[in-house]
């Protein structure tokens, strides 16, 4: 799991894929090339609920997504926390997924509602140098678990579905090199637009 070990009630935040990608950032920056570089490190952790995002670390302030001419997409006031080791990033994770939209299923008595995406962004004198980021999506919800749920989670259903639809769309896609890729057809797809066609980056999915 992201967070850690699953015991069917708590994640043990002290290990998992957040702590192995930290560990791994920090000690690549001890590295003599990076060293010199005197780089920054900060996180960011953003939640996409029912289609709109909501800053984790800021008490959910809502935010906007914005793309500019040049379809680069910004995430306007999302709040950035610089973090020095990975203690530092785990106490953020904690205070992220504390107020992290969840609720209950026929299918999970504590269902994660959202998408989070959680960033690790490097920066050297202010700019921007890299970006690491993990998103753990919410799980695709089956007609049978939602057809005796109320109204509300009906539609938290119908709308997870369709930004995981979005995201194997997107993912067919560049994986047939259509001219056309459909980012635009989710908040979760157009905010990981630069995962997937950025300069230089890298993209991994993990089931």
């Amino acid at each position: 799991t992201m967070g850690g070990d699953f015991s069917g009630k708590n994640q043990d935040c002290s290990k998992g894929i957040y702590a192995l990608a930290a560990r791994d950032v920090f000690l690549m920056l001890k590295k003599p090339n990076n060293k010199k570089l005197e780089l920054q490190v900060y996180a960011t952790f953003f939640e996409i609920y029912s289609g709109k995002v909501f800053d984790l670390l800021n008490r959910k302030t809502k935010l906007r997504v914005l793309e500019d001419g040049k379809q680069q997409v910004q995430v306007v006031g999302l709040q950035e926390r610089e973090v020095k080791c990975v203690e530092d990033v785990l106490k953020l994770i904690d205070i992220g997924n504390s107020c992290r939209t969840s609720g209950q299923t026929s299918a999970n008595a504590h269902s994660s509602r959202s998408h989070a995406v959680f960033q690790i962004i490097l920066r050297r004198k202010g700019k921007l140098h890299g970006k690491f980021s993990l998103i753990d999506l919410a799980g695709n919800e089956r007609g049978a678990d939602t057809s005796s749920a109320d109204r509300q989670t009906r539609l938290e259903g119908a709308e997870i579905n369709k930004s995981l639809l979005a995201l194997k769309e997107c993912i067919r896609a560049l994986g047939r090199n259509k001219p056309h890729t459909p980012f635009r057809a989710s908040k979760l797809t157009q905010v990981l637009r630069d995962s997937f066609i950025g300069e230089n980056s890298r993209t991994c999915m993990v089931s």
